[in-house]
């Protein structure tokens, strides 16, 4: 018998400087960080690993669900957007609480069938300092039908005024795997991809993508206060993307056949 799911949980990390660092690396980015330097926007992504035994992992790499995260009956799993409000620097090196509680579980039934919709609120304090409010969108969905025609993702802005091209390739996608302690298969799986959850290739992390826009925003504009994202289609390993500033606090991700992949909005 499954156990009831749980309302809220804390969980407590010292935010090691060297794991930042290596993120900074594996991004090709600058990497100084040592203990009390501010650490990027989305960083504490790389903390409060849930380090699960294999038994207690489902098919996909992922912890079961049915702690935390009730289980709505369906197999696939997307990190589909999120939204975070940043009250203070988080800083490298100091212990930090995260607290977890699931704002809203419900149903849809959507075009290509039954749907799953989970939003998790975390916060993040040290000491007695708010420092991050973060609220995650999580989609849970049906095995895909082999028959039945993919979606048609939407196309992408060109009206950017800055932009970079990127590539995302397998090394890429282990390296912030390992980083992040996330055991998702779609992104280091490639006949697991393919095969049960209907990829052409391995999934580029919508976490990662998001990482790099937020770096991207604040280069532009400072320290941010605020930033939302939300994934529209899913990059694949062997693409190249365009990640995009629109001069207006609006972001984006475009494919290299022009597709919509991500959309995101700082200030």
């Amino acid at each position: 018998m499954q156990d009831a799911p749980l309302d809220s949980y804390s969980q407590s990390d010292l935010m090691d400087p060297a794991r930042a660092t290596a993120c900074l690396t594996a991004l090709d980015l600058p990497a100084t960080l040592g203990k009390g330097d501010a650490l990027p926007p989305f960083f504490h992504y790389l903390y409060f690993w849930d380090a699960q035994p294999p038994e207690h992992l489902g098919r996909d790499g992922h912890p079961k669900v049915g702690g935390i995260v009730p289980d709505m009956g369906l197999p696939r799993r997307m990190w589909a957007g999120g939204q975070l409000e940043f009250h203070a620097p988080l800083r490298a090196g100091i212990t930090t609480t995260k607290t977890t509680t699931v704002a809203s579980a419900i149903h849809k039934e959507g075009r290509s069938g039954p749907l799953g919709f989970v939003k998790l609120r975390h916060d993040y304090t040290q000491g007695d300092e708010s420092c991050v409010t973060e609220f995650q969108d999580l989609v849970y969905r049906q095995d895909p039908d082999p028959k039945a025609q993919k979606p048609v993702a939407p196309q992408a802005r060109l009206d950017e005024t800055q932009a970079e091209t990127r590539e995302f390739n397998s090394t890429l996608l282990f390296r912030y795997s390992a980083l992040t302690f996330n055991g998702h298969r779609i992104h280091y799986d490639l006949d697991y991809a393919k095969d049960v959850e209907g990829y052409d290739g391995l999934v580029v992390h919508g976490p990662l993508l998001a990482q790099i826009l937020m770096l991207m925003a604040e280069r532009e504009i400072g320290a941010l206060r605020r930033f939302s994202f939300r994934a529209t289609s899913p990059l694949m390993h062997f693409e190249a993307a365009t990640l995009c500033w629109g001069g207006d606090g609006t972001l984006w991700v475009r494919g290299p056949d022009g597709r919509q992949n991500m959309i995101a909005e700082a200030e």
